[in-house]
């Protein structure tokens, strides 16, 4: 093993061989090693177990999102978002219908908000369970992510009585659903707030004080909150060092504001912290569910969608017998209304961070250019840099504790 001078930088130690006789190993992490979560590639520079240098490739499954979008129309890009982020596809399909919403001027009821609300929380819980269950993985501890996997089959359920479809959801339109929840999804959605509490404690009981946890965690990949802000972080790896900048409170959208919960926030920024960061924003997404059930209650059943018949499509029964849906029915699909020629920038807490959508539209029917704010690729810029000096097993857990998503890394 060389010697190695170490210099400090704000946030992290950084290793320089100074050994001109020592050579190096190149080690191909990914990008189909399994503990790469997805199609990417870090060329790593090895001594030993030790990293010293890296650099990482992206775009394997890059599918060109933003350039088909081009030529899609509105309603039609609700399946590209679907597949950025698929661990909470909803969350990207709201995001988008939000964008087009703020784009036409159109004011979704209260209850859809609400709905909506409902949706998404359930969606961040999806994502954090796949997050801290593969994270307890690569630390060795499968039990937890077994337990973690059965709840969120229980929220694919629910997403399959609203819409049909469990992974990639295509779920909401433009102006809200595209039909009212059933008295199943309710049902359903009721027995999950009773159950999985239980399940998330055990969780937290299994990893939270487990002294092998801790120790492999605690003091790994720390950032500093002004290295992640320069990094332009969000989502749980920027509230894990101290920062409580969070989309649902900064910049309220689908009547957040109306809800009261907190924003757990870390002190150290390292892999533990992002690991009770996300455990605890479980807790908070459960209690937003049950406020948002409770505010359903005040508001007109029966309401799923905003009055906007120019672009909302009208049911098919109604297109087949009313000539007035089937007008609105040609309109909206051959594109013959039009559309403000503006841009727009609108963004939702992901559930990797700040999920944007920014919208250039020239009047038509299609964008004339769209561009996707994906967390994961903002937040995977920093791996590399902050590898350098980390031993290999160190370097799998912070990718884990990053939670990057290949399908919103590329696009």
């Amino acid at each position: 093993m060389s010697n190695f001078i170490t210099e400090i930088t704000p946030n992290r130690p950084v290793y320089v061989d100074n050994d001109p006789q020592n050579e190096l190993t190149t080690l191909n992490l990914g990008p189909t090693h399994p503990a790469t979560h997805g199609v990417f590639q870090n060329v790593l520079q090895m001594d030993g177990e030790r990293i010293v240098s890296g650099v990482s490739t992206i775009g394997y499954i890059h599918r060109a999102f933003e350039k088909i979008a081009e030529h899609r129309p509105f309603y039609q890009i609700t399946t590209l978002t679907d597949r950025m982020n698929y661990c909470s596809s909803p969350i990207n399909n709201m995001g988008w219908h939000m964008t087009v919403e703020k784009l036409l001027g159109i004011e979704t009821p209260k209850r859809v908000d609400y709905l909506r609300v409902i949706v998404m929380e359930l969606s961040r819980i999806t994502d954090h369970l796949i997050c801290n269950g593969i994270l307890g993985v690569d630390t060795g501890a499968f039990s937890g992510f077994l337990y973690l996997m059965e709840e969120r089959e229980h929220v694919y359920e629910i997403f399959e009585e609203i819409c049909g479809a469990r992974l990639t959801t295509n779920i909401g339109r433009i102006g809200g659903f595209e039909r009212d929840f059933n008295d199943i999804a309710f049902a359903k959605l009721n027995k999950f707030l009773e159950k999985f509490p239980p399940v998330l404690k055990e969780f937290e009981q299994l990893f939270n004080r487990n002294r092998i946890f801790i120790e492999r965690t605690s003091g790994v990949a720390a950032v500093d909150p002004e290295t992640a802000l320069n990094y332009s972080w969000s989502g749980p790896i920027l509230r894990a060092t101290g920062v409580d900048y969070d989309v649902r409170v900064n910049e309220p959208y689908s009547s957040y504001q109306d809800f009261d919960f907190e924003i757990p926030v870390g002190t150290a920024g390292d892999v533990y912290d992002r690991f009770i960061v996300r455990n605890e924003e479980m807790w908070q997404s459960l209690r937003i569910i049950e406020q948002a059930l409770e505010k359903l209650k005040k508001e007109p059943k029966g309401v799923f969608h905003a009055d906007v018949p120019e672009f909302y499509l009208p049911p098919k029964e109604q297109v087949y017998n009313n000539m007035e849906a089937l007008i609105y029915h040609f309109k909206i699909v051959m594109g013959e209304i039009d559309t403000p020629k503006t841009e727009v920038y609108h963004a939702v807490e992901g559930g990797n961070g700040e999920l944007g959508f920014y919208l250039i539209n020239d009047g038509g029917r299609t964008p004339y250019r769209l561009h996707f704010r994906r967390p994961s690729f903002i937040n995977y810029q920093m791996y590399a840099p902050m590898s350098s000096g980390m031993l290999l097993s160190d370097a799998i857990i912070n990718m884990s504790s990053l939670n990057i998503i290949a399908g919103e890394l590329d696009a």
